[in-house]
């Protein structure tokens, strides 16, 4: 469970980017946060991840989340970067994913079969041995998702998962989001995916929570969306 109480955080005193935000995340949940570009997503995530402080407002399985609980708090939570080059460092794919692994003291051999493990359960074992800076960026966001999955997180935090992907890979994205059983936060500006794997959607405008419900309802609302910038699914908009 990921619970936000009450969380105001301002960059500069007197100009709050996000103002009084609450809301709860269940297991098992799969909700996207939506909103213009400066809603105030990215600074909510960073805040969840505890790139970020806040002052006991941000709780991941009870915990909060502050400077002397991460290391606890990064093994609840895995962190999908919006650009997988920003989070792969490691010759190979492999090496990669094993870093983590073999960081939190799991031997090489146990590291190796996790690996393959994790890389098959994505349909993705052909990618063991390749290296990072001659896959594609699709392939680099399966490898992402792959070493943050190994590390056997409770809750996803994905940012734009599916940018900047062809429509083969940002449908393979969209499949692995449906089919995993951890607590899912997704932001995004694609709807259309956010229709596709999300049974609930926050919408924030101005640092604020406008709407909380269900994605179907949400998403569905023209009135709603253009009144905060944001247009109907495409899915939807054609119908």
């Amino acid at each position: 469970m990921i619970e936000i109480r009450n969380l105001t955080y301002e960059y500069e005193p007197g100009k709050p980017v996000l103002k009084n935000i609450s809301f709860t995340v269940e297991d098992g949940e799969r909700v996207g946060l939506i909103g213009a570009n400066g809603a105030g997503k990215s600074t909510l995530m960073k805040l969840m991840l505890g790139l970020l402080e806040s002052t006991d407002a941000v709780f991941a399985d009870g915990v909060p989340v502050k400077k002397d609980t991460l290391p606890e708090i990064r093994r609840k939570l895995g962190f999908v970067l919006q650009n997988s080059d920003h989070q792969m460092f490691m010759p190979t794919v492999a090496q990669d994913i094993a870093f983590g692994l073999l960081n939190y003291g799991m031997g090489q051999t146990e590291a190796d079969r996790k690996t393959d493990e994790v890389l098959n359960q994505l349909h993705v074992s052909y990618l063991k041995d390749k290296y990072n800076h001659r896959i594609s960026g699709g392939e680099k966001r399966m490898a992402a998702i792959a070493a943050v999955l190994a590390m056997e997180p409770s809750a996803l935090l994905m940012d734009e998962p599916t940018s900047a992907l062809d429509p083969e890979n940002r449908r393979r994205i969209i499949q692995l989001i449906c089919s995993l059983p951890q607590t899912c936060i997704i932001t995004s500006h694609d709807l259309d995916m956010i229709l596709d794997t999300c049974s609930r959607v926050i919408l924030l405008d101005q640092g604020g929570i406008i709407k909380d419900g269900p994605a179907e309802t949400i998403l569905r609302d023209r009135e709603l969306l253009e009144a905060h910038h944001m247009e109907l699914p495409l899915s939807l908009s054609r119908r």
